[in-house]
């Protein structure tokens, strides 16, 4: 009763975050090798696994209330309350629970983050190089506004 289900649900929820981590080291390996045909199926899996964490994050709230209601705590109560509040193993299980989800949440931020940086990056050289096909190339005039360019370049041959 209480705890036991609330720890099930922790451990599924642990899966799906290392999961998570897994599906967005892919999408790393597929935007730094430049094989970006494979980046569509790869944000779609990291937003199928994004909804079966949302999914678990409801049951987590109802078994945890449950947890709450057996170990005294109120309910709503953090992970940290609930272990602080329960007897042992509970007490040191949760908290090691609450390390893994702080550790698996430290290192999917990064990873999104690094990921986000790599999109970033090219977007914009795919940008550029799409400017530099362009006849008109724009550029920014001292207001800041863009404006384009009102002639190519030329090479002078100095030998003539």
């Amino acid at each position: 009763m209480g705890l036991n289900e609330l720890s099930g649900v922790l451990w599924r929820e642990r899966q799906l975050l290392e999961l998570l981590l897994f599906k967005l080291e892919e999408e790393q390996l597929i935007l730094t090798s430049g094989r970006t045909q494979w980046l569509g199926h790869a944000t779609r899996e990291v937003e199928s696994v994004l909804d079966q964490i949302r999914d678990a994050e409801l049951g987590r709230a109802v078994e945890a209330d449950d947890a709450a209601r057996q170990v005294g705590a109120p309910e709503g109560s953090s992970l940290l309350v609930l272990a602080d509040a329960a007897r042992p193993p509970w007490d040191d299980l949760l908290k090691e629970h609450h390390e893994a989800f702080v550790s698996l949440t430290d290192q999917i931020n990064a990873l999104a983050e690094g990921n986000r940086d790599l999109l970033a990056t090219s977007h914009r050289a795919a940008q550029e190089t799409l400017m530099t096909l362009q006849e008109n190339v724009q550029t920014y005039d001292p207001r800041g506004a863009t404006t384009g360019s009102t002639g190519g370049s030329m090479l002078l041959d100095q030998a003539l």
